[in-house]
């Protein structure tokens, strides 16, 4: 039997040693890593353990934040008009709310559907009517860290487990989580924190697809797309945003470069998924463009509109200085530390915050169809930037440590005041988010307004139609009033708010043995609203010889109670 030769051995260990290319790797061989069990075999258990720990620490921390910070008061809050909608559109049955849709909202149609399976199991309070608002904002902080920790790991490839990606993601969720804008929506029964959590998620996913190429991720994405979409269609802007990015990224600058065809740096696979998602929801775009009429009330946008998007985007106006600089910090970080090419934060981010609200208000200019709400679902991007910035500045204190430690202390200090600061501004704020007086209308005190001072017999007259809704909320006091200008009520119509007579006689004929009216109205500028069809013109000359008993403000709802 031959007898191996140690020296032989070591002579050819020693060879290979001095072949060795950059970081050890040798001309010729294969340089596929070890298997992951054999690599985590060489590690102590502890070590093995800490790295997933921390990583689920990054994304729990700030959901179960975003959960307590939103849900403290969460119905303390009255109801607005908008949420009464909800409430009106969801105590009927499955079959009703399709009788709905197919004459009117059918936009919200799956939030209506998902929202009466939730009040049929906990009931239709304004906590439980908020409720599932609340759990999506929590999973969208969830994955606005997760989308933060591995857009920084991109830029520096096989650190996804790292320290500077883990805080990246940390604190990106925390700043999501605490945003008083969050909080607004998180406590608001209406479909745009579902939307914000499927917006989220698809970048989250964009994030997992594009490195890695495989159908899979693509499939999920266009998915993720597609439900942001069915909650709000201008959800379907995030696809703008993210294309944007594809076109400030380039792959071959990353580690493991996605597979397929693209075009340029835009992969098929990216086209395909976005174009499967728009198709998915091409009869509900359709429906849309018939209700377009729902948003004729939109206005064109100004100065004010850009500052209150700055303004609540922010959380308030002594915040915009801080958040933008901080902001302005993260996408320094990108350009100087990570390169801009590789997918970044800032790369993700600033295209998500800016292309959606571009697009609309540039639109808006042409056919009014911007509106604050509707680009909600940016808020993550905002929340990655200023993380990114926290985290750039203790990145730079590290980097500095060893050679100027006086600039390493300086630079840790801005990151530690910066993120107090932040901290002690947001209290205000978050306090007067929840607020009835952050909301356009007091449902609640309307209703009591009523209970206090309705007799029986009073007539109700809502001028226009549409204001019926300011009596849907709190509904048993307005049910005690004689609305005699109804034809039909809602789930008789299949409408939200039901239909009224058409002709002004028999209006008048109805108007029998009334002694007190009251009017109910809600317009922002709160002034009385001009009559402008042939029934609401007679409703006020009835009144013409009735005097104002007492004129009531709840909020934008105005009840004005006429009498002899």
């Amino acid at each position: 039997m031959a007898v191996p030769d140690s020296n032989a051995e070591a002579r050819d260990a020693s060879t290979a040693v001095a072949a060795a290319g950059p970081g050890g790797q040798v001309p010729g061989l294969a340089t596929r890593p070890a298997p992951r069990r054999e690599r985590e075999a060489g590690r102590p258990r502890a070590a093995r353990g800490r790295p997933r720990r921390a990583g689920w620490l990054v994304v729990a921390v700030p959901a179960v934040t975003a959960f307590l910070v939103a849900g403290y008061q969460i119905g303390g809050a009255s109801l607005w008009r908008d949420e009464a909608y909800t409430k009106d559109a969801i105590d009927r049955s499955f079959g009703q709310i399709f009788v709905l849709l197919g004459h009117q909202d059918a936009v919200h149609g799956a939030y209506y559907l998902l929202m009466h399976a939730v009040a049929a199991a906990i009931g239709t309070s304004a906590t439980a009517l908020r409720f599932p608002s609340l759990v999506a904002m929590a999973v969208a902080a969830a994955f606005t860290a997760a989308g933060g920790r591995r857009a920084a790991a991109l830029a520096r490839p096989g650190d996804l487990r790292g320290a500077v990606p883990a805080l990246t993601g940390l604190l990106s969720g925390l700043v999501f989580a605490t945003a008083p804008f969050m909080t607004y929506y998180a406590q608001m029964a209406r479909p745009y924190a579902i939307e914000t959590m499927f917006a989220a998620i698809a970048s989250y996913l964009l994030l997992r697809a594009y490195p890695d190429g495989r159908r899979r991720w693509w499939a999920a994405y266009g998915a993720a797309v597609a439900l942001c979409g069915l909650f709000n269609l201008f959800g379907l802007l995030v696809l703008a945003a993210h294309g944007v990015t594809l076109l400030l990224t380039d792959a071959r600058r990353m580690a493991s470069p996605a597979p397929g065809r693209r075009i340029g740096r835009i992969p098929l696979r990216w086209l395909a998924a976005s174009a499967a998602a728009v198709i998915v929801l091409g009869p509900l775009l359709r429906v849309a463009y018939r209700e377009r009429k729902q948003i004729a009330w939109l206005g064109r946008p100004d100065y004010a509109t850009i500052d209150a998007l700055i303004r609540d985007f922010a959380g308030s106006r002594d915040l915009i200085l801080p958040v933008a600089v901080l902001a302005l910090c993260g996408i320094a970080a990108a350009c100087l530390a990570d390169d801009w090419r590789p997918l970044n934060p800032a790369a993700l981010a600033l295209p998500w915050l800016v292309v959606p609200p571009a697009l609309l208000l540039a639109a808006s200019f042409a056919k009014p169809v911007y509106d604050q709400r509707y680009v909600e679902f940016c808020l993550p991007a905002l929340a990655i930037l200023v993380g990114s910035g926290l985290a750039g500045l203790a990145r730079l204190g590290w980097r500095l440590r060893a050679t100027r430690p006086a600039a390493a202390w300086a630079a840790a200090a801005v990151a530690a005041v910066a993120a107090l600061g932040l901290a002690v501004l947001l209290v205000a704020p978050q306090r007067a988010i929840r607020q009835t007086s952050a909301r356009p209308d007091n449902l609640r005190l309307a209703s009591a307004i009523v209970a206090a001072n309705e007799r029986p017999g009073d007539v109700v007259f809502y001028i226009p139609v549409d204001m019926r809704v300011l009596g849907t909320g709190y509904p048993a006091p307005f049910l005690r009033l004689r609305d005699i200008a109804r034809a039909r009520s809602p789930v008789a119509s299949g409408t939200l708010t039901g239909t009224e007579v058409s002709s002004p006689a028999v209006l008048r004929s109805r108007f029998t043995d009334v002694s007190r009216v009251w009017v109910v109205t809600g317009n922002g500028n709160g002034t009385f609203p001009v009559p402008s069809t042939p029934v609401d013109k007679e409703k006020m000359a009835l009144l013409a010889g009735m005097h104002i008993l007492h004129r009531w403000r709840a909020g934008e709802v105005m009840l004005t109670l006429y009498g002899y």
